[in-house]
């Protein structure tokens, strides 16, 4: 067909991708198989990612795609994956010790316990990084704990997607936006922190050069090359975490709130300014690097579909999928705004205090259960979204919305009515995909910059916006919002 493509290796907590898209942003050939950890041998409980099945997954995805692209011009390779999980690796890049998952439970310890180094207060202004266990500064402390003999032998730790891009070309470096989620920069100087480093008793040595998101890390070698049916010599260019280049594929501008909405939601922006002396009064937020220099990505994450998921397993444990989704939101759709008074009061992960429903009669159904949900997690939002403009020093006049969430049709417009403002749903959900696209392509000479690569994308969007029920909803903003601020 003779099209020019790049070539996107996407390692999820739950599938392993390998996606062609050509010039303008369309996903011309994709692969597609299922990803997931091993148990630790020490302890059955804990998580690892296997890397070399991992690998083995990626070499399946290729060859999986190579048919459909024989006369087309690959351009690039890249590799985008998850946050924060690494290990540390010997000179030859061989694994001192697997690399532990974000799913593991060992090092909630480490991180009760951090502030013997520091203030958890101090830790996250500078870095930017809230409190969550899974984060590499507690990976690296456990293991400087469990194995010192280890740490002391290691060449130096590599992220998830520098050790596969090792793999593809035997260059050692560290992906910007990976080191971002780690909890040991100085985010708003955009480098690993002395004062981190230095309080924890960790090297600043421990870590390769930082790659930004654009950069050719290298070429692909040989052996790697006929292990993914894939071009030799094929420029590798860096990109990182995903949820950075979703960001950046959603099309946001400057100073836009996005939320993706999943199991969990996370809302964010793309700023030049952040003050994060804010970020420790509240709970789940966190601060970033941009996929481009300079911009931070401050941002707050809650339960969100997962807590739906809870009720739909209450009240629909018996209705097949995906057809009980529709049956949730057609029976949530009868309920007027208010849901006559019950309401999902609190969130399900505080342990400070229970969850619990208010305002039942005899004659509550489970359409009231549910979109009681909705709009708790609706109210959530506004609360949040408060936050993140005072974070950020921005004001929204609208939402872009993306992921899984964005597919259900009532809740987008509760939150549109919640909001008073409009939302716009990305018909494409492709968003990490296209953003690290976009940084090949730059990367590869193909265009002058990502922005340039993302100006040739047609985006399409659904739009919500205030309807009748937004005056309903105004009206209960005084008091919703004083049982938001005291969650």
């Amino acid at each position: 067909m003779n099209r020019d493509v790049v070539i996107v290796l996407d390692c999820g907590a739950t599938s392993i991708r390998a996606i062609a898209v050509d010039a303008e942003g369309r996903l011309v050939a994709q692969a597609t198989t299922p990803n997931a950890t091993a148990p630790a041998a020490e302890n059955p409980q804990w998580h690892i990612w296997p890397l070399e099945p991992l690998m083995q997954r990626f070499a399946y995805c290729c060859q999986q795609i190579m048919p459909q692209l024989r006369q087309d011009h690959i351009h690039a390779l890249t590799v985008t994956a998850f946050g924060v999980d690494g290990a540390p690796v010997d000179q030859q890049g061989e694994l001192l010790y697997p690399v532990i998952s974000w799913k593991c439970p060992r090092t909630a310890t480490v991180m009760e316990q951090i502030d013997r180094f520091i203030s958890p207060t101090e830790l996250q202004v500078l870095s930017g990084i809230g409190q969550f266990s899974f984060n590499t500064l507690y990976k690296l402390l456990w293991l400087k704990q469990n194995h010192p003999r280890l740490m002391e032998q290691a060449h130096c730790w590599l992220f998830l997607s520098s050790l596969i891009n090792y793999r593809l070309t035997g260059e050692f470096t560290t992906d910007r936006t990976m080191a971002g989620t780690s909890q040991l920069l100085d985010v708003r100087q955009e480098k690993f922190s002395d004062t981190i480093l230095q309080r924890t008793g960790l090297s600043s040595d421990l870590f390769p050069r930082l790659v930004a998101a654009g950069e050719v890390i290298g070429t692909l070698r040989a052996s790697m090359a006929a292990r993914l049916g894939l071009p030799v010599g094929l420029p590798v260019i860096a990109t990182g975490h995903d949820t950075q280049f979703a960001l950046f594929g959603s099309g946001a501008a400057l100073d836009q709130a996005v939320l993706s909405s999943g199991t969990w939601e996370i809302l964010m922006v793309r700023t030049p300014q952040v003050d994060t002396s804010l970020l420790p009064r509240y709970e789940g937020s966190t601060c970033e690097l941009d996929s481009c220099r300079g911009l931070f990505n401050p941002g707050l994450q809650w339960l969100a579909s997962g807590t739906l998921e809870w009720v739909r397993q209450l009240y629909w444990p018996d209705d097949p999928l995906p057809a009980a989704y529709d049956l949730m939101i057609s029976e949530g759709r009868t309920i007027p705004p208010g849901c006559q008074g019950v309401r999902l009061q609190g969130q399900l992960l505080d342990c400070r205090r229970q969850t619990s429903w208010t305002g039942l009669s005899l004659y509550s159904s489970r359409g009231h259960f549910y979109r009681a949900a909705l709009e708790n997690l609706a109210w959530r939002l506004r609360h949040h979204l408060s936050v993140l403009q005072n974070i950020g020093g921005f004001r929204a006049t609208g939402l872009l919305l993306v992921g899984g969430g964005s597919r259900n049709p009532l809740w987008n417009q509760i939150k549109a009515d919640v909001l008073n403002m409009p939302i716009n749903v990305l018909k494409d959900a492709e968003t990490t995909v296209l953003g690290a696209a976009m940084f090949a392509w730059s990367g590869a000479g193909f265009y002058d910059s990502p922005e340039t690569a993302r100006q040739q994308v047609n985006y399409r969007y659904y739009r919500y916006y205030p309807g009748e029920q937004c005056a309903n909803y105004q009206q209960m903003v005084e008091q919703l919002d004083a049982m938001t601020e005291g969650e």
